[in-house]
């Protein structure tokens, strides 16, 4: 029994394309691919009844899936083997020392990190500062990649990221080269941007994918109480696609998200994210930001985390994009 349980796991067989899977021939793999699966680690994140529509039965949906989970390392491990791949999550820098800290060392891989507030918060400005900061070195923070882009509210401006590579040493024209960018016309387009993004992430290196913002369609199209199950579900399905993705492919997903106020709130603050219980069960980190009461800074509070404790820190957005905020600037009175 001692020397069974020191035996090493065969590896898995790797395999590099869908047609190289077993059972899977060039019918079957173009059926998948026209539903957008296009790589093996897309696949290892789909359902045996996603896979339905494909005219695939049941039992060789769980089979086809199961060996490309094994593929990429997807199975039941041990905690000790949990901690060695941990190891394998990267953190990519805000641009900012106080936001990076009060995030652990600055956004994770293989999750889904959202910022949430008001119009002028800086969500969309933090976007365009990590669109330009992933293809930095690692030594510097980045991750070395290419950015996915899906922009749902026409607020991607080339002009604001050329301004931030140039401050910080990048050739700008290579740093907009790397950025794969969509705008997204509608809730369903949005969905189907993203189920076909696979094969880009793959061939492009992309370590960043970003949604902003996440609910602007979903908020507009599904008007009224008899609509919002169906909202709901389609947003799950999107966002479950999303981390799917950030997993297979160890980049770091991001999503911005409009809010409400609750006028029936008479005690902290009445600002609450648009997307209720599905955004909030998905979404990893959530960071909530706020104007201060004066020029260019905002606060930017943890609200929700895996591990991490709410807390709040001061940065500011300038020419130059997201920065420290000076201890003078911290002293000031931060508004509400």
């Amino acid at each position: 029994m001692a020397e069974e349980e020191g035996k090493e796991k065969p590896a898995a067989k790797k395999y590099e394309f869908l047609e190289d899977l077993p059972g899977i021939g060039p019918a079957t793999a173009q059926k998948l691919q026209e539903m957008g699966y296009h790589t093996v680690e897309s696949l290892a994140m789909a359902t045996a009844r996603e896979l339905e529509p494909a005219g695939i039965s049941e039992k060789k949906a769980f089979a086809m899936i199961e060996e490309a989970r094994a593929s990429i390392g997807v199975s039941f491990i041990r905690a000790d083997e949990l901690l060695k791949m941990r190891q394998s999550v990267l953190r990519l820098t805000s641009g900012s020392k106080a936001l990076d800290g009060l995030l652990d060392g600055g956004l994770e891989t293989q999750t889904i990190t959202e910022f949430y507030g008001e119009y002028g918060s800086g969500k969309s400005q933090i976007c365009h500062q990590l669109c330009v900061n992933v293809q930095l070195p690692s030594e510097r923070g980045g991750l070395n990649g290419a950015v996915l882009y899906v922009d749902t509210e026409n607020t991607f401006r080339t002009e604001r990221i050329v301004s931030m590579a140039k401050h910080l040493g990048l050739n700008p024209e290579q740093v907009v080269k790397n950025i794969i960018y969509a705008e997204a016309y509608t809730s369903d387009h949005q969905m189907f941007l993203l189920d076909k993004a696979d094969e880009v992430i793959k061939e492009n290196n992309v370590k960043l994918i970003i949604i902003d913002s996440l609910t602007a369609h979903f908020r507009s199209e599904y008007i009224g109480r008899e609509m919002l199950a169906s909202r709901q579900q389609k947003l799950n399905k999107h966002m479950h696609k999303l981390i799917g993705l950030a997993r297979a492919f160890n980049a770091v997903a991001v999503v911005t998200n409009q809010v409400m106020a609750k006028p029936d709130v008479f005690f902290g603050d009445a600002v609450h994210p648009i997307g209720g219980h599905i955004v909030g069960h998905t979404s990893h980190t959530r960071v909530y930001l706020r104007r201060a009461s004066h020029g260019p800074i905002r606060i930017a509070r943890l609200v929700s985390s895996p591990y991490l404790p709410e807390g709040e820190e001061i940065f500011k957005i300038t020419e130059n994009g997201i920065e420290d905020a000076s201890e003078d600037e911290k002293a000031k009175p931060r508004g509400r």
